[in-house]
């Protein structure tokens, strides 16, 4: 977890995921728990989107929910959502709709990006360019101003070599989260 979601851990972010392949599903449904538990205080929130029992793997989603709502109250936002087949839904009901698509569709949905924190544009410009014609490339593909995205990929891989650092010294997560 650490790895995958240092920025959202830090708070300058408001989602990340990561996938695993536990040899027993149940594990990583308790590892959930214990997180949310450990968490909850500081603004986290942890859930599994998606579990697919044929690969066994599932998608885990890190976020906080302060700054997810912050992201998805945005006009913008919610125009592209509902153009992209979301209802009008709190938050929990958002989350539902995304973890639907994720386990119904075919392709995987891109409209992930702005529940990652992703900018708009971005997300919007995968989608169309079908995630070609991009101007930089890190933790995802940015069409806009690249020395600016570049710049805050900078920051994300400091704070994750960060984190990973801390953690490997036995840090707990608890005190690696910044408070919401």
């Amino acid at each position: 977890m650490v790895r995958h979601c240092a920025p959202t851990l830090a708070g300058m972010k408001p989602g990340s995921i990561f996938c695993v392949k536990p040899p027993v599903p149940e594990i990583v449904r308790q590892q959930v728990k214990i997180w949310n538990e450990r968490l909850a205080a500081l603004g986290l929130s942890i859930q599994i989107l998606l579990e697919r029992p044929v690969s066994g793997s599932m998608i885990v989603y890190v976020y906080r929910r302060n700054l997810l709502e912050s992201a998805l109250s945005d006009c913008d936002c919610q125009h592209f959502l509902e153009k992209t087949g979301y209802n009008r839904a709190d938050l929990d009901g958002m989350l539902t709709q995304l973890a639907y698509r994720l386990e119904t569709q075919a392709e995987f949905p891109h409209e992930i990006g702005v529940f990652l924190g992703y900018p708009l544009q971005d997300v919007i410009g995968f989608i169309e360019n079908q995630g070609r014609n991009f101007t930089c490339c890190g933790f995802w593909k940015s069409y806009s101003d690249p020395a600016e995205i570049q710049t805050c990929f900078d920051c994300y891989r400091r704070c994750i070599n960060t984190y990973v650092k801390l953690f490997e010294q036995g840090i707990p997560l608890e005190k690696l989260a910044v408070p919401a």
